[in-house]
């Protein structure tokens, strides 16, 4: 099995960034726009970015302000049964984050491009987080 694996150092507390990878203000601010999220165990977040299918997390690890853990269940193929977490802590009013994407089949094109977009979002993460505006996939050019 392959994993993404995407590192970031925000600074901002701890509280802040988790709250804006939970929550439906944050990630619209910092994925996309069209979105339906609950901070809630077993609860399916859906985020659409204008495909043929929307991309469905189910959310299966909640910890405050630390770990937070999706299994994807509906999306592109390759994307159905991995799993997403991020792990968050914090020093000297610094939060990092470590983005785990994993289970991956198998090392695709598309893998690799998703790397790629994960550490976009990682870098959207931050811009919101530390400047209020983050780059979501409606704003992309890239």
């Amino acid at each position: 099995m392959q994993q993404i694996e995407q590192i970031n150092y925000i600074k901002t507390p701890i509280a802040k960034v988790y709250k804006a990878l939970t929550s439906e203000e944050g990630l619209g601010q910092v994925w996309t726009k069209k979105l339906i999220v609950k901070p809630e165990i077993d609860f399916i977040n859906e985020f659409d970015f204008d495909e043929a299918y929307i991309t469905k997390m189910k959310i299966i690890e909640l910890q405050e302000n630390s770990r937070i853990v999706w299994e994807c269940v509906a999306s592109d193929p390759e994307w159905v049964g991995t799993n997403i977490s991020f792990e968050l802590s914090e020093k000297d009013n610094t939060t990092t984050v470590v983005l785990k994407h994993s289970n991956w089949r198998e090392l695709t094109d598309f893998y690799r491009w998703c790397s790629y977009n994960w550490a976009m979002f990682l870098y959207s993460l931050k811009t919101y987080c530390e400047n209020q505006k983050g780059l979501p996939f409606q704003e992309r050019e890239f």
